[in-house]
């Protein structure tokens, strides 16, 4: 069972990364699916108040909210006040069970060929059926809190780009880890951003879930790059010259930190004479490749 702060720590995640996530996908599809799979009925009160604030967007599309959750009996009554705001666009299927439910509910909401977000709270191990549905296709979005590592299982279910981190409360306990998958750019850097605003707040640290050491980053005022630097250079030692876009994805992939840190390493990694660029000067773009200088 969550912890309070837990649970404050994935409401918060939940509604940041939706808020990224909903305006993109209208913009693309005519319709879209949220699920929620495990969560507390705060979070669903949350995902679904923020549906309600995107009204505008919302509206000559159609918006399916699926809430998986068992044993929550006063579900029904607490969301209904939210449903009765909602755009008639928006429907909201309240369905018994617990998140091993997900594929099940995802079919029936009719959700294949659509942009679908998928959040999900898991007591259990990931199993492959839960992230096939999750992937819905190529158009799924997955945030998931699980109690280990999910890294393999999302990369072997579809999802190209996959990020983890392991965030510690302040009182310094562990709660469990949280994996994202995607094939986004964008929705990658949100939710790592989204990841990094709220440990701010919350006073919460992240480390790496593959890292036996246990290191935590604090994510709150400047970071402590020293790390992400000896990790890039692990990179272009062992892969060779990259672009710098490719360096980020890697940095939001394999490390805790953020893409705006990449850069910032990058450019200490300059100013040491560790590394040479293709231009002598300017800001760092994208395309531009990044070597080792000896």
């Amino acid at each position: 069972m969550p912890t309070d702060r837990t649970t404050d720590f994935l409401r918060e995640l939940l509604v940041r990364q939706l808020t990224t996530w909903l305006p993109a996908a209208l913009h693309r599809s005519r319709r879209a699916t949220v699920a929620l799979a495990g969560t507390t009925a705060g979070s669903a009160e949350a995902a679904l108040r923020l549906v309600a604030a995107h009204g505008d967007q919302v509206r000559g599309r159609q918006v399916t909210v699926l809430v998986l959750a068992d044993g929550a009996a006063d579900l029904p009554a607490r969301l209904g006040p939210i449903e009765a705001e909602l755009p008639a666009e928006v429907t909201v299927h309240l369905l018994p069970g617990d998140p091993y439910r997900l594929p099940v509910a995802v079919k029936a909401a009719g959700a294949a060929g659509a942009p679908l977000f998928s959040f999900v709270d898991l007591p259990g191990a990931v199993t492959p059926k839960l992230l096939t549905a999750a992937t819905n296709g190529r158009t799924g979005e997955l945030l998931l809190h699980t109690g280990d590592s999910a890294r393999n299982a999302l990369v072997s279910a579809g999802f190209p780009l996959v990020a983890e981190v392991a965030p510690v409360l302040p009182d310094g306990d562990a709660a469990g880890v949280i994996a994202f998958g995607s094939r986004s750019d964008r929705s990658l850097e949100a939710v790592r951003d989204a990841l990094w605003a709220i440990g701010a707040d919350l006073d919460v640290r992240y480390r790496d879930p593959a890292d036996p050491m246990g290191a935590t980053v604090d994510v709150a005022g400047d970071p402590d790059l020293e790390p992400l630097i000896r990790e890039l250079l692990a990179e272009l030692r062992e892969g060779g010259s990259r672009p710098v876009t490719e360096l980020r994805r890697h940095t939001l992939t394999a490390t805790v930190y953020r893409a705006v840190d990449a850069n910032r390493a990058l450019a200490d990694l300059l100013d040491a004479g560790e590394v040479r660029r293709d231009r002598e000067a300017g800001k760092l773009a994208g395309d531009e490749i990044i070597a080792l200088a000896r």
